[in-house]
């Protein structure tokens, strides 16, 4: 399958953002964005990063560049699968940050800090 466009991406998107409940949206006054480029660090490309700014409020932007980049030649459902996962990964991270926590971004550098190690 080639691709979604972006137009294409951005319904399944919105789909699955629809389908989460209101409770669980509290204080994410930025809502949801998409943005057509990638995001690199290193060798990973980000799906989507959750983010608390100050003035701008908390806020979730996704990288449709960086899907197309892991997801090229990928049937249709491997997208939808993706994209849900992000959308709940970076749900998690929301709703940790409103709980104080922060279990996620622990594990994420400690996966970060093992792939480092790794390539040396």
């Amino acid at each position: 399958m080639t691709k979604p466009s972006f137009d294409q991406f951005a319904d399944m998107l919105d789909d699955a953002v629809d389908s989460i409940p209101d409770r669980f949206l509290g204080e994410l006054t930025g809502g949801f964005n998409l943005r057509k480029g990638k995001k690199q660090e290193t060798d990973y490309y980000i799906m989507g990063e959750y983010v608390e700014d100050p003035i701008l409020g908390c806020f979730i932007v996704f990288y449709y560049g960086s899907f197309v980049e892991l997801l090229r030649g990928e049937p249709l459902a491997a997208w939808e699968a993706e994209i849900i996962d992000t959308v709940l990964h970076e749900m998690q991270h929301h709703l940790e940050s409103l709980a104080g926590r922060e279990d996620l971004a622990r594990q994420e550098m400690e996966e970060l800090a093992r792939a480092l190690r790794a390539e040396r």
